[in-house]
């Protein structure tokens, strides 16, 4: 029987990223290369299971992984984007315009501060803008994410990925338990790939 055809579906973000050998973070794994292009086989919540071009799988942070763009669009027709900003500017402006009508009614008696309190818990927001380029916390996914103005990407992640991709927003009052150091006596077998495999 042929082994099915590789076919990348993304490729590992330009610092390279950490595995683990399960969707579990106590599990790590040898890193990946960075731009190493993998195929995503499975998901669960925040995780990936990545397949590199040698057979090797290993679990990762999906929310990282730069996607890989597809057939390129039909003569005539406009380029897709995959990563519009609008909606997540747009969640972003609902939440702060929310959180400034609280500030009104607190500022005008209208709200004590516990009710203030109790109606802004779980709120998280983030918005840096710099000339033409804009970066925003997506408090969904627990990310920060890059805009040029055309294209949003994951900037940085939050916390560690969630195998129910939660949604749910990380407090500093209970944050997520620090990662493991790997074990160096820990030999995977078969190794990642490294670039220079892919000839």
């Amino acid at each position: 029987m042929t082994a099915p055809e590789f076919l990348p579906s993304h490729v590992v973000p330009p610092e390279g990223m950490a595995t683990w050998s399960a969707p579990d973070a106590t599990l790590p794994s040898a890193p990946l290369d960075p731009l190493l292009p993998v195929q995503v086989v499975d998901r669960r919540g925040d995780w990936a299971l990545a397949l590199c071009s040698n057979g090797w799988s290993a679990w990762v942070d999906g929310r990282l992984l730069m996607p890989v763009p597809r057939d390129p669009p039909a003569a005539g027709q406009p380029a897709a984007r995959t990563a519009d900003p609008r909606p997540l500017l747009g969640a972003v402006e609902g939440e702060l315009g929310r959180y400034r009508q609280l500030v009104e009614e607190l500022a005008a008696g209208q709200l004590d501060g516990e009710s203030f309190t109790q109606r802004t818990r779980g709120t998280r927001l983030g918005v840096v803008v710099d000339g033409d380029a804009v970066w925003l916390y997506d408090a969904r996914h627990e990310r920060w994410c890059y805009c040029d103005g055309v294209s949003l990407q994951t900037y940085a992640v939050g916390s560690g990925p969630s195998s129910t991709g939660s949604g749910e927003v990380w407090r500093p009052e209970s944050p997520p338990p620090p990662s493991p150091l790997p074990d160096p006596a820990a030999q995977p077998a078969p190794g990642p790939p490294q670039r220079g495999d892919l000839q």
